[in-house]
């Protein structure tokens, strides 16, 4: 066998994988994530139908419709960030401005979810007033931190294509992670909040 007939491994020549590792590895992860919240969903659901009210007596009241707007904002970021994967594809500079609009609504609703929490403990919501207050700060909680890796991720890819060493494989992971966190919201809204 001689040394040309031997595939290197970035020889970009040969057969392609179909999904890209960094991808399919996040999907893994996304995956086990799902079951996380699917098994906080079904207790919290659980306790619910059992309740004779809910919330319960003497605990405020989640606030629907600024949360809703915070959900459009929240939304909004997929968006834009679909816009900037377009960008990428075809000229990655003009990517670095929807990214950076992306990452600007996404820390808006993280930042916005913060101050509905401070407002909602000083209407006395807390971990241990309820179970209301104990899954509203578990389940919105956890979502929350997962928000804030997904920034994390989206500000690293950022910092890398602005060195100009993104890789399509690594910004194609960060979006799907960053989806997930988006697509995952509404489901968690429409259950925790009404």
């Amino acid at each position: 066998m001689t040394p040309s007939s031997v595939a290197s491994p970035r020889d970009l020549s040969g057969p392609h994988p179909v999904l890209p590792s960094a991808v399919f590895g996040m999907l893994i992860f996304v995956v086990a994530e799902l079951m996380l919240f699917a098994g906080l969903m079904s207790a919290f659901s659980i306790v619910k139908s059992g309740a004779l009210g809910w919330p319960p007596p003497g605990q405020p009241r989640l606030p629907v419709e600024a949360t809703l707007f915070n959900s459009a904002v929240l939304l909004a970021s997929a968006v834009v960030l679909f816009f900037a994967n377009r960008s990428f594809a075809r000229d990655r500079d003009l990517a670095k401005r929807p990214l950076a609009f992306a990452l600007g609504l996404g820390a808006f609703f993280v930042v916005f979810q913060g101050y509905e929490w401070v407002m909602l403990i000083r209407q006395g919501l807390r971990l241990t007033s309820s179970n209301h207050g104990s899954f509203f700060f578990l389940i919105v909680g956890l979502h929350g931190l997962h928000a804030i890796a997904g920034l994390a991720v989206l500000a690293r890819a950022g910092f890398r294509l602005s060195k100009g060493l993104l890789a399509p494989d690594t910004f194609a992971a960060a979006q799907v992670f960053w989806y997930f966190v988006v697509g995952l919201w509404p489901v968690l809204y429409f259950m925790v909040y009404l």
